[in-house]
C-alpha cells in the first residue's frame, strides 16, 4: 500500500514540478503586464517540438536544447511585440482573446513547420529505474524535477540579484513609478514574455522523454499551469510552485485512487473550488484592491 501510494506521488511530483514552471510563467507575464497569457502551454510545446526536430535533424542533444530554448524565446517575444503590444489599451477580455487567438495559431503553425505525429527524445541518463521503497523512480523523473528546482533557483538569482531582475520586479510592483524612475518598462515586458517562453521550453524538453510531444500536448499542459497559478494567486511565484505541485500530486492520487478517467479533470476542479472558496489563491493578497 505504501509502495503504491510513494510510486502515486513520485509521478505526481514529477508532472507537477512541469506544472510549476507553467504557473511561473502565467505569474512573470501577468506580474509584468497584467495580461493572462493563454498560449503558455504552446511555449512548452514548441521547445518539445522542436528539440525532437533537430535531434532528428542530426542535432546533438545538447545542441539541440539550446536552440530549441532560443527558438521558443524569440517566438515568446514575437508574441508580445506583434500581439500584445498593439493592444496595450484594450481591456482585459480582448488581451485574452488574442492570447487564446496566438495559441490556436501556433498550434496550426506547428503542424505546418513539422507534423501532427507524436515523438519523443531519449531519455538523458538511460532508462533503468531506481527503487525506492517497492516504488519505482526513472532517471528522467529526477531530471524533471531537478531541472525544474534549478529554473527557480535560477529566477530566484535573477530577480534579486541583477538589475535588469529589480526592474523587472519594481514594474510588476508599480509600472508607473518604474517608469518615472527609468526602467525601460518596453524592454522589461519583452523580457517576461521571453523568461515565460524560456520556461515553457525547458518544461516540455525534459518531460519530452516521459510524456511523448505533438502539436496539441500544449492545450492540456497549459490549461493546468493556470490552475497552479490560479491556486497559488495569480502573480504570485511561490504561490504558482506550490500549486503546480499540488495540481500534480492531486491528479496523480485521483488517477491512482479513483480512476484515469477523473486525471485531467483535477485540475479544472481545482480552479471552480479556488474561484468559489479563495479567489484570492492561497498565497494571494486578501482584502486589497488595484486601482
Amino acid at each position: 500500500m505504501f509502495a503504491a501510494f510513494l510510486q502515486y506521488l513520485f509521478a505526481g511530483l514529477t508532472s507537477g514540478a512541469i506544472y510549476a514552471l507553467a504557473g511561473l510563467g502565467f505569474a512573470i507575464i501577468f506580474n509584468a503586464s497584467h495580461v493572462i497569457n493563454f498560449a503558455q502551454g504552446e511555449f512548452i510545446m514548441i521547445g518539445g517540438m522542436a528539440t525532437t526536430a533537430l535531434v532528428a535533424a542530426g542535432t546533438p542533444l545538447p545542441l539541440a536544447i539550446v536552440l530549441a530554448i532560443l527558438i521558443t524565446m524569440a517566438v515568446g517575444m514575437a508574441l508580445e511585440k506583434f500581439a500584445v503590444e498593439p493592444a496595450r489599451g484594450a481591456d482585459v477580455t480582448a488581451i485574452i482573446i488574442i492570447t487564446i487567438g496566438a495559441s490556436i495559431f501556433l498550434r496550426g503553425a506547428a503542424q505546418v513547420v513539422w507534423d501532427k505525429e507524436f515523438h519523443s527524445l531519449p531519455a538523458f541518463s538511460g532508462e533503468t529505474p531506481l527503487d525506492v521503497a517497492g516504488a519505482t523512480l526513472t532517471p528522467q523523473s529526477l531530471w524533471v524535477v531537478g531541472v525544474s528546482v534549478a529554473m527557480i533557483v535560477l529566477l530566484w538569482w535573477f530577480f534579486n540579484r541583477t538589475l535588469f531582475g529589480k526592474a523587472m520586479l519594481a514594474t510588476s510592483y508599480n509600472r508607473l513609478a518604474a517608469q518615472l524612475a527609468g526602467v525601460a518598462v518596453k524592454k522589461v515586458l519583452l523580457a517576461s514574455f521571453a523568461l515565460s517562453a524560456m520556461l515553457g521550453a525547458v518544461g516540455g524538453i525534459v518531460m519530452t522523454p516521459i510524456t511523448f510531444t505533438n502539436y496539441e500536448v500544449g492545450i492540456m499542459l497549459g490549461l493546468k499551469g493556470f490552475s497552479a497559478a490560479v491556486l497559488g494567486g495569480l502573480g504570485n511565484g511561490m504561490g504558482a510552485i506550490v500549486g503546480g505541485l499540488i495540481v500534480g500530486i492531486a491528479e496523480a492520487l485521483a488517477a491512482g485512487y479513483l480512476s484515469s478517467a477523473y486525471k485531467d479533470a483535477i485540475a479544472f476542479v481545482i480552479i471552480l473550488l479556488v474561484l468559489f472558496f479563495m479567489p484570492n489563491g492561497l498565497f494571494g493578497k486578501r482584502g486589497s484592491e488595484r486601482v
